[in-house]
């Protein structure tokens, strides 16, 4: 259990290092961002109860709120991801149904599912974000290039990065 533990908070912070230190300037064509953060929220086992989820998305989103200078946005964000979570789940969930200690990684859930739950997850919180940052219907058609670009970018690096995910 302390290995797993460990494991898990070696990933969140590697994440988030990442996210505010290489991927803050990862921005496609002014309109594509990178916000891989997120995958600490979604890489959780699904056990993990609903209050520490809460708690580990709200710190993840202050910290990238206190690099961004963004006051709360990332943080609001990445709790409504949270809080959304376990829909995504049920929405996504298999047949044969989950296993307890299973986490949402690559090593134990195949490419597809991968993809969806990190594209429905980062649509989500894209679209929040990118709302709130610009809370103007003048602004929907970039707001809406910007959610669906960034959406596209960050799925795509989060499931490049789950490759180097090992045991």
């Amino acid at each position: 259990m302390n290995r797993n533990i460990l494991g898990i908070a070696f990933w969140v912070v590697l994440y988030l290092l990442l996210q505010v230190f290489f991927f803050r300037s990862m921005i496609l064509f002014d309109h594509a961002f990178c916000f891989i953060y997120i995958a600490s929220v979604l890489s959780l086992p699904f056990d993990t109860p609903r209050t520490w989820v809460l708690l580990l998305a709200f710190v993840s989103g202050f910290f990238v709120d206190f690099y961004y200078n963004t006051l709360g946005l990332h943080a609001a964000c990445t709790v409504f991801l949270a809080f959304a979570r376990p829909g995504i789940l049920r929405l996504l969930t298999p047949a044969r149904g989950y296993e307890e200690r299973n986490e949402p990684t690559l090593e134990v859930m195949n490419l597809w599912w991968v993809i969806r739950y990190t594209f429905i997850a980062a649509l989500l919180h894209h679209a929040l974000l990118f709302s709130l940052e610009s809370l103007s219907l003048a602004l929907i058609a970039p707001t809406l290039i910007k959610i669906i670009a960034s959406t596209f970018y960050s799925t795509l690096v989060i499931v490049i990065l789950q490759f180097f995910r090992g045991n």
